[in-house]
């Protein structure tokens, strides 16, 4: 009997080995926006009720903000999104073969939704959308300050993201059952969380790798329920240090010692024994907060002057593709953070979630 069974154990190993990084291995599900992007002045903020580092969802209030802020003088476009960010952020850190990267979201049928399907046809992140035109593609403002930005969504399409009409159709679940490390942001716990877990117990069910991002305070806040329900398929949570301070806050954990935050985020029931949950916190230009088996470790940012700071816009999802492009090539824990630290360097001297042509990172 037990002869039977050695090729078949062999042949799984050399199944793993043989697609480190084959097509579709990455997975990322979430908010496809166009970010407009602007520097703008303390009054603009003010007028707005806008916070300097911040991200929220746009309100009536806000509707006239998108009119002001695209007769900027310097406007730029860039497709965005932070799970998209990260998903193509990884793409570009591993290169070859493209569309190792796989993303699902919802765009309107315009102008907007062409530009993000050329953006990321040319990023070679394999994008299916789910496309609908009752809503118009979504948008956000990146309203920049000196080195902050402060970041205010109008999800539109992206809100209208349907899992019975795309993420259940078999061409597409076939997609998710390819991969084996699946990325999705917070933000999507606010458009779709039927769709988050669907994907998250797979990722269980089958010990492959399941990461999620606490993605901005008000998703601790006021989305508590669908991100409890989804924390116990987490096996990487990310987040900064504000959001880590905000989840303690919002869970009683009586500490604002972010290491111990992110020893009590690890000991959160979880229904895959075989992994232990993985806290990521980064802070900025400060350490990043890891677990690292039993201990919290931290691991120093790369040095960069004051003034090679374009934008920080985008610096999250930038440490997020950078650390998943390490991940995805079964490279330890270290390796992946110090990926997602060289990605996050690159991303703040630029305007927007953008890179130069190929990564420069050994």
């Amino acid at each position: 009997e037990r002869g039977k069974e050695e090729p078949k154990d062999h042949y799984d190993l050399f199944i793993s080995v043989s697609c480190v990084c084959s097509q579709n291995a990455l997975f990322g599900m979430g908010n496809p926006l166009l970010d407009i992007s602007a520097v703008v002045d303390k009054d603009f903020l003010d007028k707005y009720g806008l916070k300097p580092n911040d991200q929220i969802l746009a309100e009536e209030k806000h509707k006239a903000l998108f009119d002001e802020i695209v007769k900027k003088s310097k406007v730029e476009y860039h497709a965005g999104g932070s799970t998209q960010n990260s998903v193509k952020i990884a793409q570009w850190m591993i290169q070859e073969p493209h569309k190792v990267a796989t993303f699902f979201g919802c765009i309107g049928t315009d102008h907007f939704g062409e530009i993000l399907k050329q953006k990321a046809a040319e990023a070679h992140v394999d994008a299916h959308y789910y496309e609908q035109s009752q809503e118009p593609t979504g948008t956000c403002a990146a309203c920049i300050t000196g080195d902050n930005r402060s970041l205010v969504a109008n999800l539109a399409a992206a809100n209208c993201y349907n899992k019975e009409k795309h993420l259940d159709v078999d061409r597409n679940w076939s997609l998710v059952e390819k991969a084996r490390v699946y990325y999705i942001a917070g933000f999507f716990l606010t458009v779709s969380p039927e769709s988050i877990l669907k994907v998250a117990k797979h990722a269980s069910d089958n010990n492959k790798i399941f990461g999620l991002n606490l993605s901005a305070p008000f998703i601790s806040q006021f989305f508590k329920e669908p991100l409890m329900k989804v924390m116990p398929y987490v096996d990487i949570i990310f987040g900064n240090e504000t959001e880590a301070a905000t989840f303690a806050k919002e869970q009683g954990f009586e500490t604002e010692d972010i290491a111990e935050i992110a020893r009590r985020v690890q000991c959160l029931p979880k229904v895959n024994k075989n992994r232990q949950r993985i806290v990521v916190f980064t802070q900025g230009r400060e350490d990043t907060v890891a677990t690292v088996g039993d201990k919290v470790k931290m691991f120093p940012v790369l040095d960069i002057d004051q003034n090679d700071i374009v934008d920080t816009n985008g610096a999250g999802d930038a440490f997020v593709g950078g650390f998943l492009s390490e991940l995805v090539q079964e490279k330890p824990l270290e390796e992946c953070i110090r990926a997602g630290h060289y990605a996050a360097n690159v991303i703040i001297r630029r305007v927007g979630c953008t890179f130069p042509e190929k990564p420069d990172f050994h």
